[in-house]
Formats: C-alpha cells, sequence, structure tokens
C-alpha cells in the first residue's frame, strides 16, 4: 500500500504533466491556425474567430466541471475530459471546411478546462500551509503553450511543411497521458464534497464579491495572457516576414515564464497572502 505522502506528490506530478498536456493542446492553433488561415484564405477576423473558439469553449465549462469535481472527484473528471477530446483532436486534420474547424475546436478546447479539475483535486492532497505552492507548481502546466510552440514547428518540418501531422501526433500524445494520469493518480473520497450540499448552494459562492472580484483580475492577466500566446507567432510573421519556425520560438519566450513563474507565485502566496501577492503583481 503506497503512503500518503506518495499519492499526494504521485497526485501532483501527473496532474501537472497533464495539465502542461492539456494546455499544449489548448493552444495548438497557435501554430497550426497560420497554415490553416493559408489553406482557406481567412481574413484577420476570421483568424481570430478561429483561434479563440477552443479558448470560449475551455472557459465556459470551466464552473460546471468543477462542480463535478466537487462530486465525484477530481481524478475521473479530469481522466474523462482528456479521453474525450482525443477523438477530435485527431479529426482536424480531415476537416477542409472553416465551419468544421470551429466546430472540432469548440469540443476541443473542453481540454482547457482542466484547470478547475485539476486545481482543487491537487489542492485538497495539501495542507492549507502548502496548498499554494501546491496549485502554483500545478498551474506551471500553463507552459505547454511554450511546449506547443516548440513542438508543432518542429512536426511540421519533419512532415515537410505539413500542418496535419500536429494534430494526428497530439492525438496520441494526449491518449497516452490519459493513460499514463490513470496509473498514477488516486483517488479520495474524503475529498469530495457533502452529497447533501446542494449545486444551488454551491453556486451560491458567485455572489460573494471576493470571489467575483478576483475573477475579475483573473480575466485581466490570464485573458491577456492567452490572448497574447495564441497572436504572437501570427504577428511576428505578418509583420517581419518571419518563419514559422522562428516566430514561434519567439513567442515561447513569452509563453515559458508565463507558466513557470506561478510555481513561484503560488509559494509567495502560502507566505505572504494571495491578496498582497496578487496586489503587487498586478502592479
Amino acid at each position: 500500500m503506497k503512503s500518503e505522502n506518495y499519492k499526494r506528490y504521485s497526485v501532483l506530478v501527473s496532474s501537472t504533466v497533464s495539465f502542461t498536456v492539456c494546455f499544449m493542446i489548448w493552444m495548438m492553433l497557435a501554430v497550426i491556425g497560420v497554415p490553416i488561415q493559408k489553406q482557406l484564405g481567412l481574413t484577420e477576423a476570421q483568424f481570430g474567430i478561429l483561434t479563440a473558439i477552443p479558448v470560449l469553449s475551455g472557459s465556459l465549462v470551466r464552473v460546471p466541471l468543477g462542480i463535478l469535481t466537487d462530486k465525484f472527484g477530481g481524478r475521473i473528471v479530469l481522466f474523462v475530459l482528456m479521453l474525450v477530446s482525443v477523438p477530435f483532436i485527431f479529426l482536424m486534420q480531415y476537416a477542409t471546411e472553416y465551419w468544421q474547424f470551429l466546430a472540432i475546436g469548440l469540443v476541443m478546447g473542453l481540454a482547457g478546462g482542466s484547470f478547475s479539475v485539476g486545481t482543487p483535486y491537487v489542492a485538497r492532497w495539501f495542507s492549507k500551509e502548502q496548498q499554494g505552492l501546491a496549485m502554483g507548481v500545478f498551474g506551471a502546466g500553463n507552459a505547454g503553450s511554450a511546449v506547443n510552440k516548440l513542438l508543432a514547428p518542429v512536426l511540421i518540418a519533419a512532415a515537410g511543411g505539413s500542418w496535419l501531422i500536429v494534430p494526428n501526433v497530439y492525438a496520441a500524445i494526449m491518449l497516452a497521458t490519459a493513460v499514463l494520469f490513470w496509473f498514477t493518480s488516486y483517488h479520495d473520497p474524503k475529498h469530495l464534497v457533502d452529497s447533501k450540499v446542494s449545486i444551488k448552494e454551491q453556486l451560491a459562492l458567485m455572489k460573494d464579491p471576493g470571489v467575483l472580484r478576483y475573477s475579475q483580475y483573473y480575466s485581466v492577466v490570464f485573458g491577456g495572457y492567452v490572448g497574447l500566446a495564441l497572436w504572437m507567432t501570427h504577428y511576428y510573421i505578418g509583420e517581419y516576414g518571419m518563419s514559422l519556425q522562428t516566430a514561434a520560438r519567439l513567442a515561447a519566450c513569452f509563453s515559458l515564464p508565463g507558466g513557470v513563474l506561478r510555481a513561484l507565485g503560488g509559494w509567495l502566496s502560502d507566505k505572504y497572502g494571495a491578496y498582497k501577492v496578487t496586489w503587487y503583481v498586478m502592479w
């Protein structure tokens, strides 16, 4: 039988790896969206919508996924979420019409909801004094955006310039990660919310001014991070005539620190308090 400490850190590592892969998938169109735009002859507005659709679905589904995590536990919810996204990642290589890319992106974007599953799942394995660091380490999976910018151009170059290889490989990576996660993570019934607590009572939290205020802060800082992460590759190519590989590498220089520094932010929050750290970070 594995010790509680072993389970705790196994959950943290497996969840962080899974979130990194999910975030990589979520940001996939930041790179392959460029050749897709050229292939379909999309306008700038259409390109913007194409890249934003996965972000939209991945964001809107976070509250329902958080409720499901409270009820059933993060292990099963995150595992199913990853499995559900696999066929749609794979199908993107067969899309030929703009609406098909939008429809696939809408479902594929559910992978972005993994953040609201993994955060409470990981946090409940740690004491209150360690939760900030634990959630920060997990949140460092945002670096998946940088992984995508480093990996996708290499795959495209290896395939002779064809972007079709990327969803094929990414689907295989997501499937392998889901299986790995299942066998290296654990479930603790004590972490579930009391079954007597209704959904209405859970949603009542949204009336809390503090929750709404921090949600607004998060929409600005994380929204800005995601928006720039999606647009930078396209911007560098359009403004400076760079190759896809060079533009993506430069964009990764922005994405990587934004992910890795989350662990530091979590540690500082444990030490000095979330309010104070948020205040100074905003400034």
